[in-house]
């Protein structure tokens, strides 16, 4: 089976690694989504994975909070995810490095961009914690720049739906899905594929992205090899 891709980005929500739960982290299910990915690891695809942090922290907790504060808590968040993502890994035998965006050397590497990607180069598996390390932004837009930074082939967005359509599925039964769209098309009929910022970067670098249900982790596979799940955006 012929790889699609050399290097991918792959965007994790927070929420995913509760499974059923709803907050916190099922080990059950990030053992599973583990797996997935380091399947496709195997294969000789260079993985880089952002992971949100909303099964923890989800904005402000009352309207005088402070923007700044409550995403710095945010950021707090994914680290936590990342770690635990980590540790997965490391039961499955994979090899994995985990790098914030703000420095905690006593658990993480700082991130470093050339060092990041000799990680990549040497096979190993790296999450990369903390968002972009400024308020403000999201974990979308984290994804659009790492993998622009390193020079990804695609940024793989999992999510609780099965590609981008011309409406809501959950409310429209007659809602289209599309195989393939354009930057230009989704910013046209107004789609929500990802927050405007993270949006704008991969547009103006060229960065695909593809949009695919994560409900069966061997997705992650799927596309990764080229199968023709979940929605392309392109230019």
């Amino acid at each position: 089976m012929s790889n699609k891709y050399k290097r991918i980005l792959l965007k994790l929500s927070g929420e995913v690694l509760a499974g059923n739960k709803g907050t916190g982290i099922d080990g059950d299910t990030v053992v599973k989504i583990c797996k997935s990915v380091k399947a496709v690891s195997d294969l000789g695809v260079e993985v880089g994975i952002v992971v949100g942090g909303g099964n923890f922290w989800r904005g402000r907790i009352s309207d005088g909070m402070d923007r700044a504060r409550a995403d710095h808590i945010g950021m707090l968040a994914t680290a936590m995810n990342s770690l635990a993502l980590c540790d997965a890994f490391e039961q499955l035998g994979a090899d994995v490095r985990v790098q914030t965006a703000i420095e905690m050397r006593q658990i993480a590497e700082p991130y470093i961009r050339n060092r990041a990607i000799r990680h990549l180069e040497k096979g190993r598996i790296v999450i990369f914690g903390c968002g972009t390390g400024s308020p403000f932004f999201s974990t979308d837009t984290a994804a659009a720049l790492r993998s622009v930074e390193i020079n990804a082939d695609a940024l793989l967005k999992a999510t609780n739906v099965d590609g981008v359509y011309n409406k809501d599925p959950n409310k429209f039964g007659d809602a289209v899905k599309f195989d393939e769209i354009t930057f230009k098309e989704v910013i046209n009929m107004d789609l929500k594929v990802m927050d405007s910022t993270a949006f704008s970067l991969c547009k103006d670098n060229d960065m695909s992205i593809i949009v695919f249900n994560l409900d069966n982790p061997d997705n992650i596979i799927k596309v990764a090899n080229g199968e023709n799940i979940g929605t392309t955006v392109k230019n």
